[in-house]
C-alpha cells in the first residue's frame, strides 16, 4: 500500500481525498491543514495534522499530493516539502513552469526524493497529448482550447486580490476560433482570439470595484492577454448560479503527411468534467502512484508528465497491462 497524504483541503483536496480512498493500492494517512486542525471536518473522518508538524510525520508517508494554489502556495511549499517528501502539485502558471521546475528539482535531489510537479488536464493530460500528436504530425501545427468552464487557478488568483471576497473565472473558446482549426486551415490565432474570460467576484463591503476590476483585467500571466469581463455579484447570487466547477477543453492538431503533403489529419481529443477539482485530483492521485515507485527504484529530482511511462500510472501490472490494453 502507498501511504499518502494531502496538504491542503478545498476543492482540490476534498477531490484528492475521494481519488485516494478509491484507489485500491493507496492508504490515506491523513491531511495536514494551515488551519486549526480541530476546525476541519473532512469527508472520510480521516485523520487531520497542523502544517507545523508535518517533519514529525516524514517517516509514516510515502508520497503528498499538495492542493495548493498555483498563485502563491506551491511556490513555496512544493519546493519545501521536496526536501523531505516524495510530491506532487497542480502548478498551473504555464509561463513561470521552468523556473518552478528547477526551483522543486534542486530541492528533491537535496532530499533524495522524487517530485512532480505541473499534474492535472492541462497541464498534465494535454501536455502529453500535444507531444504525442507533434510527435506523429511533426509537419503540422497545434492548438489548445480550454472551457467553457471554471478556471480553479484563476479563481483562486482572483480571490487573492484585495477587496475580494469570493470569485469565480469562466474560460470560454471563441467558436469562430474553434471552427477555423477544425477546418485543418491552420490559423495563426493570438491568446485573445481564442479565449474570452468572464470573471463573477463578489466584492468585500466599501471595497473600491474599480481598482479590483483594474487589477484583475491587467494581472500578468492570467488576465493581461485576454478580453475580460468583471461581473460583480452577491454572495447570495455566486451560490445558486456559480456553485458547480465543471471543466474541459480540446487539444487539436493538423498536420500533412506524404512527400509533398498531399493529405491532411487532424488529432483530437476533448474532455467535458463535471467536476474540475475532482478530475484534477485523480490525475494527482495517478502521479502520486508514479512518484512513489520511481522514488523506491532510486529515481529523485523533478520531474512532469512528459518524464514518466504510462505504466507507472496503474495499479496492474506490466503483464496484465499488455494483455488488455496493448
Amino acid at each position: 500500500m502507498i501511504r499518502t497524504a494531502i496538504v491542503g483541503y478545498g476543492n482540490l483536496g476534498r477531490g484528492a481525498e475521494c481519488a485516494v480512498v478509491n484507489s485500491a493500492d493507496m492508504e490515506l494517512y491523513g491531511v495536514f491543514t494551515r488551519r486549526d486542525p480541530s476546525t476541519l471536518k473532512t469527508l472520510t473522518g480521516c485523520p487531520v495534522y497542523s502544517m507545523d508538524h508535518i517533519l514529525d510525520h516524514k517517516d509514516n508517508i510515502d508520497v503528498l499530493i499538495i492542493c495548493g494554489g498555483s498563485a502563491t502556495d506551491l511556490p513555496v511549499q512544493t519546493p519545501a516539502l521536496a526536501r523531505h517528501f516524495n510530491v506532487i502539485d497542480s502548478f498551473d502558471t504555464h509561463a513561470r513552469i521552468p523556473e518552478h521546475f528547477a526551483n522543486v528539482d534542486a530541492a528533491a535531489r537535496e532530499g533524495g526524493k522524487c517530485a512532480v510537479i505541473s499534474v492535472g488536464w492541462d497541464p498534465g493530460m494535454f501536455s502529453l497529448n500535444r507531444l504525442y500528436a507533434e510527435a506523429v504530425l511533426p509537419n503540422g501545427k497545434d492548438y489548445t482550447f480550454w472551457g467553457k468552464g471554471v478556471s480553479q487557478g484563476h479563481s483562486d488568483a482572483i480571490r487573492r486580490v484585495e477587496g475580494v471576497e469570493d470569485a469565480r473565472q469562466y474560460t470560454i473558446p471563441v467558436d469562430a476560433a474553434l471552427e477555423a482549426v477544425r477546418s485543418g486551415s491552420c490559423p495563426e490565432l493570438s491568446a485573445r482570439q481564442k479565449h474570452l474570460r468572464e470573471c463573477f467576484v463578489v466584492a468585500k463591503e466599501g471595497a473600491d470595484k474599480a481598482r479590483i476590476e483594474n487589477e484583475i483585467k491587467t494581472m500578468p500571466n492570467y488576465f493581461a492577454d485576454y478580453d475580460t469581463t468583471v461581473h460583480f455579484i452577491t454572495k447570495e447570487e455566486l451560490m445558486r448560479d456559480h456553485a458547480g466547477i465543471p471543466h474541459g477543453g480540446f487539444v487539436i492538431r493538423t498536420g500533412k503527411t506524404g512527400l509533398n503533403g498531399e493529405n491532411s489529419h487532424v488529432i483530437e481529443y476533448s474532455l467535458k468534467l463535471d467536476s474540475n477539482p475532482e478530475f484534477t485530483s485523480s490525475v494527482l492521485c495517478a502521479y502520486a502512484r508514479a512518484a512513489a515507485r520511481l522514488n523506491s527504484e532510486g529515481a529523485v529530482g523533478c520531474k512532469t508528465v512528459l518524464d514518466i511511462a504510462p505504466a507507472y500510472l496503474s495499479p496492474c501490472s506490466g503483464e496484465e497491462l499488455r494483455k488488455r490494453l496493448v
